[in-house]
C-alpha cells in the first residue's frame, strides 16, 4: 500500500512540475470573443450599388436563419428594397426640411441627419436592449457620402455604436468603373480617409463582380508595380499624381479587408460576412483597448479639472477667513452711478423740449406747405 501512494505521490509531482512548466513557456493569448451584435456600416458612392448590396446583405442574414436589425440614414430615398425596424423618414420629414430651412437637396440631407442624430441615444438604446437576441446590426447611409463620412452626425452615429458594440465600416466600390487606374486611386484615397477619420476596422467591398471581376485592384494593392504598368501610358496630371501616391498607399493596403460581392447574384456574400467577423475580432484585440485608453484618459482629464477648481476653491476659502467675499462691484456706487445717469438724461431731455417747441411752427408751416402742394 505505501508503494502504490508512493507512486501516485510521484506522478502527482510529475504533473505539478510538467503544469509549471507548461506554464512558464510563451503560449499565445486566447482569441478574444467579439460581443454581439457587429455592426456593419455600409458607406458608398452614389452609383455605387449601395442600397442594393444592403438588400443582397438583408436577404443574406434572413436566409442563413441569422438575428438582424435594420436602420436606413438616407432620408432622401423615395423606396427602400428592404424593411428597415428603423427607418429616419419616420422621424424627420426630409421635404418639410428643405422648406423651412430654405435648403437644397444636399443641405436639407445634412440637416435631416442632424436633427436625427441629436436623438441617437434612444436608437443604441433599442439596439441594446435586444442585443442578446441579435447578430448583425446592418445599417444604410445616405448616397451623398460627404455628407456622412465629414459631417458632425456621421461622427456621432459612428461614435455611438462604436462605444456599445463591435463596428465595421463596409466602404462600397464600383469594380467596373474602377478598372480606371485613377478612380480606383481615388476610391482608395477615400477609403484611407474614411479609415483614419473612424478609427474602425474597414471592409472594401468591390461591388458588381458579375460585371468585372475584382482580381486586378487586389493585384494593384499587393504590388505597386503592377499598377505603375497600368497607368505608364497615361501621361496626363491626375495619372502622374496617381503613380506617387500607389507608394505612399502601400503600408495603407495591408490595414485592409476585402471581398469581391455582386448584389445582383449574390456572389461573395458569404466571404463578405467571413472578413466582417474576422474585422469584429480585429475590433476586439485592437480598437477595443484604444477605445479604452482613450477613456481613461479622458475620465483622468476630468478628474483633474475638478481637482483644479477644488484645490482653487479651498485657497479662497482660506484667503477669505471665512468672511464675506464681494464678487461683483459694490451695489451703492452702482445706484449712485445710475442716479448720474438719470440727472445728466433728465438734462437733456429738457433741452430737446426747448428746442422741439422753438421749431414747433417753423414744422407746422412747413407740413402745411407740403400739404397744399400736393
Amino acid at each position: 500500500m505505501e508503494d502504490v501512494a508512493d507512486e501516485k505521490m510521484q506522478a502527482t509531482g510529475a504533473d505539478d512540475s510538467g503544469e509549471a512548466s507548461s506554464s512558464g513557456a510563451s503560449t499565445p493569448p486566447p482569441k478574444v470573443a467579439h460581443k454581439k451584435p457587429i455592426v456593419i456600416i455600409v458607406i458608398g458612392m452614389a452609383g455605387s450599388g449601395k442600397t442594393t448590396l444592403m438588400q443582397r446583405l438583408v436577404s443574406h442574414v434572413q436566409s442563413s436563419k441569422k438575428r438582424g436589425y435594420v436602420l436606413n440614414l438616407d432620408p432622401a430615398v423615395m423606396s427602400l428594397p428592404f424593411t428597415a425596424n428603423i427607418d429616419i423618414r419616420d422621424t424627420v420629414n426630409y421635404k418639410n426640411v428643405m422648406k423651412e430651412y430654405n435648403l437644397g437637396p444636399n443641405g436639407g440631407i445634412l440637416t435631416s441627419l442632424n436633427l436625427f442624430a441629436t436623438k441617437f441615444d434612444e436608437v443604441v438604446g433599442l439596439v441594446e436592449a435586444r442585443a442578446e437576441n441579435l447578430d448583425y446590426v446592418l445599417v444604410d447611409t445616405p448616397g451623398q457620402i460627404e455628407i456622412f463620412t465629414w459631417s458632425a452626425s456621421g461622427a456621432i452615429v459612428v461614435e455611438a455604436f462604436a462605444s456599445c458594440f463591435p463596428t465595421v465600416v463596409c466602404y462600397v466600390v464600383d469594380t467596373p468603373r474602377s478598372v480606371n487606374p485613377v478612380t480606383f486611386m481615388s476610391n482608395m484615397l477615400y477609403a484611407c480617409g474614411i479609415l483614419y477619420k473612424t478609427r474602425l476596422p474597414l471592409l472594401l467591398a468591390f461591388n458588381k463582380v458579375d460585371v468585372a471581376k475584382h482580381q486586378f485592384a487586389l493585384e494593384w494593392m499587393e504590388d505597386f508595380e503592377a499598377f505603375q504598368s497600368a497607368v505608364e501610358g497615361d501621361q496626363s496630371y491626375s495619372s502622374s499624381l496617381s503613380r506617387s501616391l500607389c507608394l505612399v498607399l502601400d503600408e495603407f493596403y495591408k490595414n485592409l479587408r476585402s471581398a469581391g460581392v455582386s448584389a445582383v447574384s449574390g456572389e461573395g456574400i458569404v466571404d463578405f460576412f467571413n472578413q466582417v467577423d474576422k474585422s469584429a475580432d480585429e475590433y476586439m484585440e485592437s480598437y477595443w483597448p484604444d477605445l479604452e485608453k482613450r477613456k481613461a484618459q479622458k475620465a483622468e482629464l476630468e478628474a483633474k479639472r475638478k481637482e483644479a477648481n477644488l484645490v482653487k476653491l479651498r485657497k479662497d476659502l482660506d484667503e477669505s477667513q471665512g468672511q464675506r467675499v464681494v464678487i461683483s462691484a459694490p451695489r451703492r456706487m452702482e445706484e449712485d452711478d445710475e442716479e448720474e445717469d438719470e440727472e445728466e438724461d433728465e438734462e437733456i431731455e429738457d433741452d430737446d423740449d426747448d428746442d422741439d417747441a422753438d421749431g414747433e411752427e417753423d414744422n407746422d408751416g412747413l407740413f402745411r406747405e407740403i400739404g397744399g402742394r400736393l
